[in-house]
Parts: structure tokens; sequence; C-alpha cells
């Protein structure tokens, strides 16, 4: 899961531009990032959100005992070590090496371990049909250029009757100022504006980017792939649940949603 900046410049990004921006800035976040979040997502656990909804509570992916599955976006693949002490066949992959580093050692530490792949989510190094679900808690596709085409992918790699569950930041909240606090109920940009959050280095080389796609992009961008969305999770920020995540917080998660959670299948 991710911490949205606000949108405070943009600009066109090639698909070349945002890998590079990605796998630097998650190789040099990482350590950070483990620091900071690693203990609210657990070893091995499954948390779809900062709202704290988990896989174990949901069950969005339905029965996944023997069930192969990839997770895109890994990270240090808590996700994938929960699947695999629920009786599942998981691979982790992930663009940045600083993530899969963690997922590393925290294999060791757990001793459990999954197959852990470094790779782009565009270009997935996976056989046609090799996986029952494909899953993700805001890795991959808000970051690709063209997500649109990362649903593709996912469409190619999951069998026939197969499932695809990802989650991202609710669209809505591209409006509002990136804020936990009161600032962060003030709308800012528009809503309609796809331009992507883009930051650059003094020498113009993006050093970090987000894409921004509406609810009716998202399901555009589902259908053409060729999958049925089965449903739409709009966490509600739950009792007794005081911590914050960036611009996720009580305040602001109880007046409008923080995460969307799409579920979507491949027809057989």
């Amino acid at each position: 899961m991710i911490e949205i900046p606000s949108k405070s410049a943009a600009g066109n990004v090639t698909e070349t531009e945002a890998r590079r921006a990605n796998r630097s800035w998650w190789d040099l976040d990482a350590d950070d990032y483990q620091d900071e979040h690693g203990a609210f997502l657990g070893d091995s656990d499954f948390v779809w959100c900062p709202e704290r909804l988990r896989e174990a509570d949901a069950r969005l992916l339905g029965r996944v005992q023997g069930k192969k599955i990839l997770e895109l976006g890994a990270g240090a693949a808590a996700a994938s070590r929960w699947l695999r002490l629920e009786g599942a066949h998981p691979v982790a992959i992930d663009l940045s090496a600083g993530m899969l580093r963690h997922a590393a050692l925290t294999a060791d530490k757990t001793g459990v371990r999954v197959p852990l792949v470094q790779s782009d989510a565009m270009a997935l190094p996976f056989r046609d049909d090799a996986f029952d679900i494909v899953c993700t808690a805001f890795g991959a596709i808000p970051f690709v250029a063209d997500s649109a085409a990362a649903m593709r992918e996912v469409a190619r790699v999951l069998r026939p009757g197969g499932s695809w569950v990802f989650s991202v930041t609710h669209p809505m909240r591209w409006a509002f100022w990136d804020d936990p606090g009161a600032e962060g109920l003030t709308v800012r940009n528009s809503y309609f504006d796809r331009s992507p959050y883009v930051e650059r280095d003094d020498d113009g080389q993006v050093t970090y980017l987000e894409q921004h796609r509406t609810l009716g992009d998202r399901i555009r961008e589902i259908v053409a792939a060729g999958f049925v969305l089965r449903d739409l999770i709009e966490p509600e920020w739950p009792e007794g649940h005081e911590g914050t995540w960036g611009q996720w917080s009580p305040l602001r998660g109880r007046l409008f949603p923080g995460t969307a959670i799409f579920v979507c299948d491949l027809p057989a």
C-alpha cells in the first residue's frame, strides 16, 4: 500500500520513465517503508488497505487452498506468505529489488517461503493460463503508464474462470488535498483530470509518479481486458481504528472512502 502525495506537478510520462522511476523510488524507500508500515502489514498477513480490511475476514479471493496465485507488486510479500500458510501456491512479484530483499529477510525470519520474482507487471514472465488468482494490494496498477495494458497482461496469465482482485486508492481521493487532517477535506484538484502526479529531479528525470483513473475508467479497463466485475468494495473506517497512514485517517475515513477494491472474474 502506498502514500499519495498532493498533486502539484503534472506531466506526461512514458512507460520507460515510469518503470525506471518506480524501481528507483521503491529501492530507495524500501527500508523506510518497512520501518513505518511493516508492523501494520505483519510478517504473514494479507491486509487490503489502510482501513485494515484483512483477507482472513473478507475472503475476497474465495477458497485459496491448492490454488496457484500471483501477487503483483508484492513488496515484502506478507500477503503471499499468508496465502502459503492457507495452503495456496503463491508467487510474489515486484519491480523493486529493495522490497524483495525485505521479502527474503522476512522469509528467513518466519520460515515461510514463497517464490520471489523481480519483474515488471507490464510483461509478466509466465505462460498463458498459469494462475487461478491474481491479486494485489496497492501494487503495480497505480504506477504504470498504461494500466489498461496491465489488465490485459493479468488476463493473459490467468486461467479462464479465474479471479483478479486488486485494491487502489479510491479515485475520489484524487480531488482532495493530501492531508489526514481538516485540510484534507478541501477539494483541490479536478476528479476528471487524468494527468499523473509526477516528481522530477533537478535534471528533469522522473523520480516518482502515480496515475489517476476515475471509477468509470477502471471499470472500462476491466471490461476491455475481458473481465466481469463481480464486486466493488469501498471499506468503511472501522470503529476503534485511530491510526493514520499517510492521508488515511479516522477523520477522513468516516466521511468518504479511501480505498476501492475491484473483484473481477475471467469468464470460463
